[in-house]
């Protein structure tokens, strides 16, 4: 359960960008490499962050699929698992554009309207 883990690394990252001031809402980009349970993240966020500035906050993640080019035809391949092989070409010399992500898009301060904090932040 390596999600208590990823949610105590995404409170730390949201605690500094808040500096003190409550959160609101929390915005992830999280790839599917990262395996997430969204349901045991989700508690496990709920528990890190109780009784804190983020303690009740909503967590929005946006899941990211997989991604590579093949670097023998530079074709792009996506999915939703990992990929190992090229689709276009068979070739296994892979680059990874995406899906392993874990990004802290932003947070949303509580009471104040439409605000949010912070440039894009990887997390862990």
């Amino acid at each position: 359960m390596h999600e208590f883990g990823v949610a105590a690394g995404v409170l730390d990252a949201v605690e500094a960008r808040a500096a003190g001031r409550p959160v609101a809402a929390v915005r992830l980009h999280v790839g599917a490499l990262q395996r997430l349970d969204r349901a045991v993240f989700d508690q496990a966020f709920a528990l890190v962050a109780d009784g804190g500035v983020a303690g009740g906050a909503e967590v929005d993640v946006v899941e990211v699929g997989v991604e590579v080019r093949c670097r023998g035809c530079g074709g792009v391949s996506t999915g939703t698992e990992l990929i190992t092989s090229c689709t276009h070409c068979g070739e296994h010399d892979l680059e990874l554009l995406a899906g392993d992500d874990l990004v802290l898009e932003s947070i949303t301060l509580d009471g104040i309207a439409c605000a949010t904090v912070g440039n894009e932040q990887e997390v862990g």
